[in-house]
């Protein structure tokens, strides 16, 4: 009897420990996030557009309206479970380089110069008529070709 109690209470035991280890955050990163240590290899007015791609990588993304300027996007999530991840970092690094080629200026931005956006929940109205359950289960009989072409 105390035997099979103390196999039961293990057993048990064991379940636990699984389901507890099961809830552990998981984490991620996702885009690019440089180092300081990897941003202070860069000088400014010294180092241009390759140089920065061989020390910090490919950027994120590359400025529509002027290609002069990388911004290298990172974010670093925490998530339980089911549940909604929560932001542990989140970094905009911005590199700049002047019209003769090497950086002029680094910035970097984080969670605390961001903005809440708000979102809006109008709809646009499109043109044409609803189709009701019968339309659109029988809209189409007959209005297939036959073999011959004829309708």
């Amino acid at each position: 009897m105390r035997k099979t109690r103390t196999i039961l209470l293990l057993a048990v035991a064991g379940v636990i420990l699984s389901l507890a280890a099961g809830c552990s955050a998981r984490q991620s990163t996702r885009g690019n996030m440089p180092t300081a240590d990897q941003v202070d290899l860069i000088t400014l007015g010294v180092h241009g557009r390759e140089d920065v791609r061989t020390v910090l990588g490919a950027p994120s993304v590359v400025s529509t309206f002027d290609g002069s300027i990388w911004y290298y996007v990172g974010l670093r999530t925490s998530q339980y479970a089911f549940f909604a991840p929560d932001v542990i970092e989140q970094q905009v690094l911005i590199v700049r380089f002047g019209a003769d080629g090497p950086v002029n200026k680094i910035s970097r931005l984080d969670k605390s110069d961001g903005r809440e956006v708000e979102i809006v929940d109008r709809e646009t109205p499109s043109a044409g008529r609803e189709l009701g359950l019968l339309e659109q289960l029988f809209g189409n009989i007959g209005r297939f070709a036959n073999d011959e072409g004829a309708q």
